[in-house]
This record gives C-alpha cells, sequence and structure tokens, in this order.
C-alpha cells in the first residue's frame, strides 16, 4: 500500500496465491508481467496510474479468479488477454475511463460473476456486447429448463449515456434482462440529449437510425433591399445530424445559424442575413449530416433594388429632401485599402432612427457616377474595402435615397501602397552609401601617403615648420580642399629639397631602371 513502486517487482515467490499493490506509481502492465507467479488467483491493482495494458499481460495465470483495477486511468482493455484467465468469476473496472465496448468484449469470459463497468465513459454499446456473453447464452439456451446457474452481477451505472437511436438496442436490453443476469443499479439514466437528460432508461422509446432528410418551405426567395432576412431549412434525422450552410461553396459563419429541435427527431436552422445587399443574392445551402449518411437542400435568393443605383455627377437630388433630415458622418478607420464610417441621424421631422434607411454614395472624387449602397434601419458604421491606394475618393451618407446635404460628404485620399519590404531595401542602399563615403576618406588618404618615397620622412621633422607656414597662407587664401589635391600636395609639401622651396628633387637621384608611378586621384580607387 502506497509504496513507491513503478513497475511490478520480479522477486515474487512463485507459489504467492493474492498480489495486492494499491495507491503506488504503477503506469503499465507490460508483456509477462506475472509469468513467475503462475499460481496466484487474486490480483488487486486499485489506484495506481495504470494507463496502458499489455495484451499478453496475464499471461501464464490459468487460475487467476479476481482482478481489480479499480481507480486506474484505462481508456481502453485488451479484451482477448483474458483468454489467459479461462477461470476469472470477478472483473472490475470502475472509475476508470473507458469510453467504448467492443462487441466481443464478454466472448472471453465465460465464468464470469461479476462485471464492474461503472462509473466510467461509455456513452452508445452495441446489445450485441451481451448477446455474445456466454453467460447470456448460457441462460437463453436453458430458458424453461430446471437448470442451476450462477448468476453474474453487472454494473453499468454512472455513465453519460446517449439516448438516441444508436442505444436503442441497448436500452431494450436492460428493460428486458433478468435472471441469472442481475443489474446492481437498474435505473440507469440519459445524459443526453437534452431532452432526454436525467430520465432513467425505463421511461424513454427509442426509434430506429434515420438518415438525414432535408426541406424547406420556400427555395426561392425575393427581398427588397436593406431588409433583415432569415432562411430556415428543416432537417429530419436520428441520432441528431451536424448541420451547416454554405454559400458559394465558402463554410458560414457559425453565430449567424441557429439551430434549434422541434421535435424528436426534426431541427429547424435559420441563417440570418442583415440588412440584405445586391451582393447577397445567390444560392444558399443547408447541409446535414449524421452517421448515415448526409444531404442537402438549397435556397436562392434575391435582393431588389427599389430605386436607381448610381447619381448624377452633380449629386443631383433623387428625391426632395425631407425637411430637418440631416446626417452626420465622420471617417472611424482608415487603412490602404479602405475605410470604416460612421454616421448619427439628425433629424427633427424624420423617422424614428430604428426605421430610417440610409444611402452610402462611394466613388472616386472625379468620378462621372458613384456607386450606391443601401443601409438598412438600425446600422449606423460600414466599411468600404477594395479601394485603390493613393487615390482621392469622396463618399457622402444621405437618409433613404435623397441628395447629400452639405457636410454630409466626406473627402479622403488612401495611403500610398509601400510595403515594409521596399522601405527596409531603401534603407540598406542608404547604409551602403553612406559607408562607402566614410570609408573613401582614409583609403584616400593611405594612397597618397603611399606615393610618397621613404627618404622624405628623414626631412619630415624639418619640413613640417614650413609645410604648416606654407598650410597658414594657403588656408588664408583658401578654406576649402579636394581630396584630388591631396597626393599633390603631400609629394610637393613633404619631399622638397632642402636646397629651395619650390623645387622638385632632380630626376638624376631616382634609381635607374625604376618608372615613376603615375599620378591616382581617389575616383581612381573605385
Amino acid at each position: 500500500m502506497s509504496a513507491l513502486l513503478r513497475q511490478i517487482p520480479s522477486n515474487i515467490p512463485q507459489d504467492i496465491r493474492k498480489i495486492r499493490i494499491e495507491n503506488s506509481h504503477l503506469t503499465e502492465l507490460p508483456r509477462g508481467s506475472f509469468e513467475n507467479v503462475s499460481a496466484l488467483e487474486y490480483l488487486w491493482l486499485n489506484f495506481n496510474n495504470i494507463t496502458v495494458m499489455h495484451i499478453k499481460s496475464l499471461e501464464y495465470l490459468p487460475a487467476l479468479k479476481e482482478l481489480r483495477l479499480q481507480g486506474n486511468k484505462l481508456s481502453s482493455v485488451p479484451w482477448t488477454a483474458f483468454q489467459d484467465t479461462p477461470a476469472l468469476k470477478i472483473l472490475d473496472l470502475k472509475h476508470n475511463r473507458l469510453d467504448v465496448l467492443p462487441e466481443h468484449a464478454l466472448r472471453y469470459l465465460p465464468n464470469l460473476t461479476y462485471l464492474d463497468l461503472s462509473s466510467n465513459q461509455l456513452t452508445v454499446i452495441s446489445r450485441d456486447v451481451f448477446y455474445s456473453w456466454p453467460v447470456y447464452q448460457r441462460s437463453q439456451r436453458a430458458e424453461g429448463q430446471i437448470e442451476a446457474f450462477s448468476n453474474a452481477v453487472l454494473a453499468l451505472h454512472d455513465n453519460p449515456w446517449i439516448c438516441d437511436c444508436r442505444l436503442r438496442g441497448f436500452v431494450q436490453f436492460i428493460k428486458s434482462v433478468g435472471p441469472p443476469i442481475i443489474l446492481m443499479n437498474s435505473y440507469l439514466t440519459c445524459s443526453s440529449p437534452k431532452f432526454r437528460a436525467g430520465k432513467f432508461f425505463h421511461e424513454v422509446e427509442l426509434n430506429s437510425c434515420m438518415k438525414p432528410l432535408t426541406s424547406a418551405l420556400d427555395t426561392n426567395l425575393t427581398v427588397p433591399v436593406g431588409l433583415n432576412v432569415t432562411l430556415t431549412c428543416f432537417v429530419q434525422a436520428s441520432p441528431s445530424p451536424a448541420i451547416w450552410w454554405t454559400y458559394a461553396l465558402k463554410l458560414l459563419r457559425a453565430f449567424n445559424v441557429s439551430n434549434e429541435p422541434i421535435s424528436e427527431e426534426t431541427i429547424r436552422s435559420e441563417l440570418l442575413i442583415p440588412a440584405a445587399r445586391p451582393a447577397d443574392a445567390g444560392n444558399y445551402t443547408c447541409m446535414a449530416a449524421n452517421f448515415l449518411g448526409n444531404t442537402s437542400v438549397a435556397i436562392t435568393l434575391h435582393v431588389e433594388t427599389p430605386w436607381a443605383s448610381t447619381t448624377s455627377p452633380d449629386w443631383g437630388p433623387i428625391a426632395p429632401a425631407e425637411p430637418g433630415a440631416h446626417v452626420e458622418v465622420r471617417i472611424a478607420k482608415q487603412t490602404v485599402y479602405g475605410i470604416t464610417l460612421e454616421w448619427f441621424a439628425v433629424a427633427a421631422a424624420a423617422a424614428e432612427p430604428g426605421e430610417t434607411w440610409y444611402t452610402l454614395l462611394v466613388g472616386r472624387y472625379d468620378a462621372a457616377q458613384k456607386d450606391a449602397i443601401y443601409i438598412g434601419p438600425g446600422v449606423n458604421t460600414y466599411s468600404v474595402t477594395d479601394l485603390l491606394p493613393a487615390t482621392k475618393y469622396e463618399v457622402c451618407v444621405a437618409v433613404r435615397n435623397q441628395a447629400p446635404r452639405k457636410g454630409q460628404c466626406v473627402v479622403f485620399v488612401t495611403g500610398s501602397d509601400v510595403s515594409q519590404m521596399e522601405q527596409r531595401e531603401k534603407l540598406i542602399h542608404i547604409v551602403v552609401i553612406v559607408c562607402a563615403m566614410v570609408l573613401a576618406v582614409p583609403a584616400g588618404m593611405y594612397a597618397c601617403t603611399a606615393e610618397a618615397r621613404p627618404g622624405c620622412l628623414i626631412r619630415c621633422p624639418c619640413a613640417y615648420l614650413r609645410c604648416r607656414r606654407g598650410g597658414q597662407a594657403q588656408t588664408a587664401g583658401s578654406k576649402e580642399s579636394t581630396l584630388d589635391s591631396l597626393p599633390a600636395g603631400s609629394e610637393d609639401g613633404l619631399c622638397r629639397p632642402e636646397g629651395g622651396r619650390g623645387a622638385r628633387r632632380p630626376p638624376a637621384h631616382e634609381e635607374p631602371g625604376k618608372s615613376r608611378p603615375p599620378h591616382r586621384n581617389s575616383a581612381d580607387l573605385y
């Protein structure tokens, strides 16, 4: 108990008949875990962390009578492993995470008298699981005969059962089961669907499963622009199907779709289209699917515009303006390709705000005609996208289809479409040019001094004073010098002969066979 064991000990004596390891750190039962204790009859491994059980973990245990694995983390069990335990009578698997029970699960447990599967995650079970159980088959063959059978206790309570058509056969089995099979708790309850949650199995009547069948009262709708439209389809299926809407082969957003069950097998699905525009016209498809198949129904929507969609170049009146009707417009957000507008109606004699329609006129500032967008009641914001960058536009908002008044139009210019990569490239070019200019100065000075002869270095201390005096005089005359004049200045100022200020070294002193290097300026370096 509470031992820090991470695996089954290998030094267990061979004649041990009962092992109990609980509240430990076992995480798996590997193959041949008990191959050295073939006399084992009772194995308790409750409240560990066992998540994996090898298909040959119970090998060499022909005498095992009781296996308890309560309170572990098993999500599945290799049921064929019980072929190695033909004498097993008690199997306790409660408080695990089992969510599936295959049809052959009980086939290899012919002598079982107690099976506890309570408090797991079982949702749907086929009745064939129990029809193939040897204990049940023996009871059916011996029905009406006087023969003694040991009872088999079955615990299936506290599981989240889904009471739909898939559980129909299992519910019928639970209702009809009797000795020698005894339910520990015969009041099994439904967890879903919602309208059956909390009901007992003996209170529900489940129908057969059915492939989805979709229908619509009206498959061709025509509505005026700006009206809120609700498209409705009805889906009949069992079990409850998944329902979604598509438009132009695109899945529509779920928050515009509402599904409501109106009967046990019928669901009403509604798609809301607020303030319908001409762009919303087209075919909408309501689709439904369950494990038996899928089906769909298409609804065609037409949106009519009750007034003209363009205006005259001078924005002339479309209809007589209502006295006192005015709309204040402002730009809430602007991007390179569009803007978001907000407006507020200020009209003393106008209709109620919840009943006011608006006309949005959008176009280039110099365009002869502008596009008209009709906005339904209750909407006071709209985003215009797909505009050209660096272009001047004009947007006006008017009440209904009236001509916009002064102050109801906004003129704006979209941003420049300069990508971040282009800006980065420009910055790199500038940096390269600046670096080249900075590096050019020391490189030019090095080239100039390299042309001077070594003999100049001997006379440099003496020539320094003369150069300084000459430099001051030259500076007084002109304070500007060029880089190209530096080589000549260096040669004339540093390498003057001692006998004269302006004389150069005579050609006779030059080494024979060595030509004088040509004069180079900074431009030659590049």
